[in-house]
């Protein structure tokens, strides 16, 4: 599976990945997932938004144990980030069969669209519609870099724009959601574990920022005389490294617009997206505020208007105390592995669902701690090690 999976969307000269919605490798990700549902004589479907569905028995009975992650990447991401947890679905299920187990319960394996946002500048589209945390008219408005909308990118794919929305009755099927992925930091290298738990994920939104100044000849232009919202941006850039440090918290500055963007050429627009986690509410309150506050004097003090707009926001997500003491049961009894629950700053699919269903996640080591690059990596032993915890997971809850 995963010799098939990894040539799709693979830039040559990066040797990261760029599977973005609704493009062509995206496409060809999406056949490689039916193909493998339908090899497994599982019965496969989309639903009203695109997302990708495997069933083994019928999810209508209702309780139903559900895994799976993404396919689609950020630009030049690594391998491992949401395709992981797709591979190890299917390898979990074969793992299963193998073992002979009886299911009690249906199991679905999905692939949610659009996880990213790498497109369209809004994380997990699929999932936050499916939640009805993303109305059909909000989705409508999304645009790429390119000025294409959602509804035209999916209809260029074949799907229909007009039936995406809340899915709540897909969702009463669904007694659990268990999502697999590559750990993106160094907790369980440093800790020497394979496989770990997660406990929460971190509070986090992305924030614009556009800095207005005025264009002009950049070699007649005296110093004194210029209105270059440049400066304002690249103080601002310092600030949030600044109150970052300051609050335990991260912040990053990962995109930039400038217009009119010539060489010769004062900007009169420079627009950059921060994104900010943190561990808590009140410290991602502090750091975006602290930054914003800096902005606004280092833009007043070049004579530059500053407009800033939150596109996206996700509060803290505590999983299911439940689900996740039951995996971790599950592991302890039927593994010889020690499991550590940890924390992430990074959202995820399960995050979005967790306010409609119980959901849960396991992690799989990453020795690089590198993620959203081409530096992405886990062993073989590990990725196996991920398979069998989530096999004894699946095991578990829909075997009973």
């Amino acid at each position: 599976m995963w010799r098939d999976l990894l040539p799709i969307g693979r830039h040559p000269a990066s040797g990261g990945y760029r599977r973005f919605a609704w493009t062509g490798p995206d496409g060809e990700c999406r056949v490689w997932f039916e193909g493998q549902a339908r090899a497994r004589g599982l019965v496969y479907e989309i639903d009203r938004n695109g997302n990708q569905w495997a069933w083994l028995g019928d999810p209508a009975e209702g309780n139903a144990v559900v895994t799976g992650s993404h396919l689609d990447s950020v630009p030049d991401g690594g391998a491992f980030d949401g395709p992981l947890g797709v591979v190890s679905a299917f390898a979990a299920l074969d793992e299963l069969r193998g073992r002979h187990a009886r299911f009690t319960r249906p199991l679905g394996i999905v692939n949610f669209g659009d996880e990213e946002g790498a497109r369209f500048g809004l994380a997990c589209v699929g999932s936050r519609l499916t939640a009805g945390q993303l109305t059909r008219e909000q989705a409508h408005r999304l645009t790429d870099g390119d000025g294409v909308t959602l509804p035209r990118a999916m209809e260029g794919a074949g799907h229909d724009p007009d039936a995406i929305g809340a899915d709540p009755e897909r969702l009463a099927r669904i007694g659990a959601f268990v999502e697999l992925h590559v750990e993106q930091g160094r907790a369980l290298d440093l800790s020497g574990d394979p496989v770990g738990i997660a406990s929460a994920i971190w509070p986090h939104g992305r924030w614009r920022f556009d800095f207005r100044g005025e264009a002009n000849h950049a070699g007649t232009t005296r110093l004194a005389d210029r209105r270059d919202p440049t400066l304002s941006y690249a103080e601002t850039v310092l600030a949030a490294r600044r109150e970052a440090e300051l609050a335990g918290a991260v912040a990053t500055f990962g995109k930039i617009a400038v217009e009119p963007n010539g060489v010769n050429a004062i900007p009169s627009l420079v627009r950059g997206w921060l994104d900010s986690r943190a561990e808590d509410q009140t410290s991602l309150d502090t750091v975006v505020g602290g930054i914003e506050k800096a902005a606004r004097q280092y833009a007043d003090t070049h004579g530059i208007d500053l407009d800033v707009v939150r596109e996206s926001f996700t509060p803290v997500v505590e999983f299911d105390h439940a689900l996740r003491d039951e995996l971790s049961r599950i592991l302890a009894t039927d593994t010889e592995l020690t499991v550590p629950v940890l924390g992430t700053g990074a959202g995820h699919d399960a995050g979005i669902l967790s306010g409609s269903i119980p959901t849960a996640m396991l992690f799989v080591r990453n020795p690089t701690g590198v993620s959203h690059s081409p530096a992405e990596s886990a062993s073989e032993d590990d990725c196996v090690a991920g398979v069998l915890a989530l096999a004894d997971v699946l095991e578990g809850l829909a075997c009973r």
